[in-house]
This record gives structure tokens, sequence and C-alpha cells, in this order.
């Protein structure tokens, strides 16, 4: 139960919506404890009413009094009948109070997990599945539902039904309430044990759920790849295997489940055994009356239902265990980023961006992407990085909008260190396209207006966007243009296509930043100069970073540094470098040929 205890906040917050179903539980309760005790006044009544009935036999008196009878029994079984209608309605007012906070509980619990997912740090979703993240945000959550409304209100339910139908049980007779209740601790150690088990078992339910839905998550974002390389059959074997651990450890669950039911009839069973036979004897002997005996049978059958559903919200209480302890662990990530300004920076931002002895070292594989990386880039220049695969190019771009933290050295913009920042409005004057181009599931318009705080409500920035990305064209082929809705991850699209998109998606902010990761790889040497001479335009007095394997990208930048293994080797201009006869000087004979 320490892993529920995070939703203490919720429940106080929801506080006046708990304390009403707790009333209307205590009410329903008391108007289903009265029927019994009018049954075993009418048991008595009739007992009494026989033996008077028995003694005037033959006399004109005896239809008349047995008339009466029938109205006396009419006027019990009215109100039993009462009593049931007005527990059935604070029933109802119990289900509307704790079963609909149960509900907001789950939006407020979804939406800080969303939230707090888009805090963590890139390092995060790098060691952990989509499909795990998808699955405690849904899956768990809604195991955690199921306590916070059935589980809560049956439980109260269950301690305000034994608390109340005990006492009254006493109030009767205490020896024989004392038989009746002889089976309950038997039933609790039962409890408590199975209970471990259950927990254990539906932890490991819920990770293989979480296996299974990275499987699928992933088979259907690479069903292009599936097809291509005609794999279909074998991840159709692979799911069905991975199907059938998550159907074992579901009935290895269900196994353990099946055994509460059949145990508590049992107990409640024998209860009502004793009950007959302890109270035949009592009654015998005077000290209770048959209506007494009617009145405890009704009593321990008004505790079968709940105690027998015990077991089920114990299950249902130790599967919510295990998801709010998987919960816990994503929420109880601190994220590596922080931001420590909050919006208390006011100064604008110009784009003066310096390295200083930067390296970087990536904390989950160990890979040492930079290693002493000095150079400095002026506000309004534009500056190339250039470099074989792997050599930390497109690491120099994330440490610039702060995606990572340098893991020695400082990275610095206006002369303050990137940890000093307001992150927000850092990363906001921050354009970045990224190597890796993913769209939403969207309109185009929506895509590459996605930077703005706001959407515009005409579609002149978009258009513009569009247009120096050299992308204006493409789109006005589609039959809705800039409403043409685009598939998953932009799947619709050729890979130029999404590049454009993406580039426009970046400077249509105009941002005092700009950075290109390979943003032109997928686009013909034509295309690229068009884009390039309509960026020539955007780049003026902003500062912007372009990394890229083609010497034709960057040749027309300020400045060029080469980069081998995470080290800067050579620097200058494009004519500098191809006079140095060096590496730079070699791509670029290289590209020539090729060309």
């Amino acid at each position: 139960m320490k892993a529920l205890k995070y939703l203490n906040k919720y429940l106080w917050k929801y506080r006046l919506r708990l304390g009403l179903g707790i009333l209307f539980i205590i009410i329903s309760n008391v108007f289903a404890i009265i029927p019994a005790q009018i049954i075993r006044v009418a048991f008595d009544v009739v007992k009494e009413s026989l033996q008077q009935y028995q003694m005037l036999e033959g006399s004109s008196f005896q239809d008349e009094y047995y008339g009466l009878l029938s109205k006396v029994l009419l006027l019990f079984a009215g109100g039993v009948l009462l009593m049931a209608l007005l527990k059935g309605v604070f029933s109802f007012f119990t289900r509307q109070t704790i079963i609909v906070m149960s509900r907001l509980v789950e939006f407020d619990l979804k939406n800080e997990i969303f939230g707090h997912y888009q805090l963590l740090s890139l390092s995060f979703y790098k060691r952990n599945n989509t499909g795990d993240l998808m699955n405690r945000i849904s899956e768990d959550v809604s195991k955690v539902r199921m306590y916070l409304g059935p589980a809560i209100m049956y439980s109260l339910n269950v301690l305000f039904l034994f608390i109340m139908v005990i006492a009254t049980m006493l109030t009767v007779n205490p020896k024989l309430t004392l038989y009746v209740l002889a089976p309950l601790p038997v039933l609790s150690v039962s409890i408590y044990y199975v209970s471990a088990v259950i927990n254990t078992r539906s932890e490991r339910v819920q990770r293989q759920l979480s296996v299974l839905s990275t499987f699928v998550q992933e088979a259907f974002s690479g069903i292009r790849v599936l097809k291509s390389y005609s794999r279909v059959n074998d991840y159709n074997a692979n799911f069905k295997q991975e199907t059938n651990f998550y159907k074992d450890k579901n009935l290895e669950l269900v196994k353990t489940n099946a055994l509460f039911q059949p145990l508590m009839i049992l107990l409640i069973g024998l209860s009502t055994i004793i009950t007959i036979y302890i109270g035949g004897n009592l009654a015998m002997t005077g000290d209770i009356t048959t209506g007494n005996i009617a009145e405890f049978v009704i009593y321990v059958n008004m505790l079968t239902w709940p105690v027998a559903a015990l077991g089920w919200v114990t299950a249902i209480t130790q599967r919510a265990a295990a998801s709010q302890h998987r919960i816990n662990e994503f929420l109880e990530t601190t994220p590596d980023i922080q931001n420590p300004v909050k919006g208390s920076d006011q100064k604008k931002i110009i784009g003066d961006v310096r390295f200083e002895d930067v390296h970087f070292v990536y904390p989950d594989s160990g890979i040492h992407a930079l290693k002493g990386v000095s150079f400095e880039l002026k506000a309004g220049e534009s500056v190339a990085l250039i470099g074989k695969t792997g050599s930390g190019k497109s690491t120099v771009a994330d440490l610039i909008g702060r995606l990572f933290d340098a893991t020695q050295g400082a990275v610095k913009v206006d002369g303050k260190d990137v940890k000093q920042h307001d992150l927000y409005k850092l990363r906001r004057a921050v354009g970045y396209v990224p190597q890796d181009v993913f769209l939403f599931s969207d309109s185009i318009a929506e895509n590459i207006a996605f930077g703005l705080p706001q959407v515009a409500d005409d579609l002149e920035p978009v258009i513009q966007a569009a247009q120096d990305a050299n992308v204006y064209h493409n789109i006005l082929e589609f039959p809705k243009q800039f409403e043409t809705e685009l598939g998953e991850r932009g799947i619709t699209l050729s890979g130029g296509q999404k590049q454009r998109i993406s580039i426009a998606r970046a400077i249509i902010t105009r941002p005092e930043i700009l950075i290109f990761d390979d943003s032109l790889s997928a686009v013909d040497t034509q295309t690229e100069e068009l884009i390039l001479s309509s960026l020539n335009r955007i780049m003026k007095g902003r500062t912007t970073l372009i990394i890229s394997h083609r010497i034709s990208t960057v040749k027309n930048c300020d400045k060029i540094l080469v980069l081998d293994e995470g080290k800067i080797i050579e620097q200058g201009t494009h004519h500098e470098l191809l006079l140095k006869n060096g590496v730079y000087a070699e791509l670029h004979d290289q590209q020539l040929v090729a060309s």
C-alpha cells in the first residue's frame, strides 16, 4: 500500500465528494439493517399471533383477528420495501460521489503524468520504450482508478456494515455473535497471505503488458520495413509468443483470485450453519426468540456479498498498488535538465554562442562525443560543422538548445552559461531543424505553424515560411493544399518534402539562432540551391549553425569547423580550408568527383 500513498493528495483534493460518499454509505447501511429488525419483529408477532389465533378457534373473532394480522404483515412488508428503496437511493448517491471522484482523479493523474513526461530529459526517452510510457499512462492509471472508485467504495461499505451489523448483533446476543464471527479470523489470514501473491503476479502482468504494447507500437511504426523485408509472418509468430506469455501470467493471477470467492462462500456458509444451530439451542432455552434467529441469518447473508467482495477488492487494490508503483517510478524521476530561472530573465537573447573546452559523454552509452571543443559564433554569423558520421556534429546542436548539458566545460549564449538562462526562453530563441524529421498527424498548416505561440487566423506567415523553404509549390499540388492531413510522422510526404516543411516550421518564428542539422540531405542539389538562396535572406542578422555532409551546403558560411572523433581538427573559410589541403580539401575533391 506504500505506493498508493501518493494518491492521498487527490483524496484530499476531492475530500468533499469522498466525505459525502462516506455519509451516503452510512445512511444506506442504516436502511439495510432496519429490514432485518422489522423481519425479527414480524416473526415474533406471527409466532405470538398464531398462539392467540389457535385460542380463538371456533370464535367469531378468529376471522377478524386473521384480517388484522394480515394488515400488520402487509405493513411490515411495506416497511421492508420502503427501506430497500431508500437504501437504493443512497447507494446511487454513493456512486455519484465516489465513482465520479475516481474519474476526476483519473483525469488529474493522466494530466500529471503527461505533464511530467514533457519535463523529462532526452536521456530518459532513450532509456524507456514508447509502449511502456503509453501503458503507464493508460492501463496502469485505469488500474489505479479501480482502486480509487470501486475498491474504496466497497471497502468503506464493508467497514461500516461490519461495525453496524456486529454492534447490532452484540446488543441482541453476544454469545451467538461470537460463534457467528468465528470463521472471520481464518478469512483475514487467508486474505493477508494471498494478497502478497496477487501483488507479485499483478506486477508481472503489467510489465508483460508494457512489453506487448512496445512490440505492437514498433511493429505498426515500422510496417514499411516489415513488408519490405517480408517479415510479417515472423512478427506474427513473435506477437503470438508475447501474447502467450501475457496469457500465462494472467492465468497465474486468475488462479490465485479464484481461491478467494469459494473460500469466502464456504466461511459464510459455515457462519449460517452455526447461526441456525447455536441460535436454535438458545431459542429453546429462551435466551433469544425465533425472530432473532431469522434476524441473524439475514445479517450473515448481508455480510456475504461484502465479505466475498473483499477478495475482489483485495485483487483490485494489489493490482493498483503494482500499477502505482510503476507510475511512481517515472513521476519520481528528476529531469536531468533543470530550469533555474523560470521566466525572471527579461533580457532579449541576441545570439552570441561560445563553446569553451566542452566535453560531453552520453550518460547511458558512455560515448565520449565531444573532447575539448572550443569555438565562437558571433551574433549574425553563420558557422558550419562538417565531418564524418559520429564525429559529434549533432551533439553540438543539442548542447546549444540545452537538450543535454555539457559534461565538462561551458556552453555560453550571450556571454552567460546556458544553465543560467530561462530554459524555455532559450529554446524559443532557437529554431532547430533536426536530422530525424518528425511531423505530427495534423494538417500541413498546423505543422508549419507549430512553433508559433498561437496559430494565426490567416495563412500569411505559413505561406511565407513555405515559400522560404521552397515547399510552397509542392503544397499547392495537393487537393486540400495547406489543409492536407498528414499521416503518422508525415508518412504521406516524400523525404525531401518532410525536410522542407520541417525547415518552414523552424524559420516561421524568426528565431535569433538557427540550427540546421543535416536538413538538406534528402533534397537534390538544384533544390538545395533554391532553399539556400531563400535562407540567405532569413539568415541575415541571425546566428546560424549549419551541420552537413555536403560541401555545397556549407561553402558560403562565415566559418567552417571540421570535426573528427569529437575534436575540431580544422577551421576557417571555404577558401582557407581548401588552401590547407587537409581533410576538408579531401572531402571537397571526393564530392566534386562524385558530382
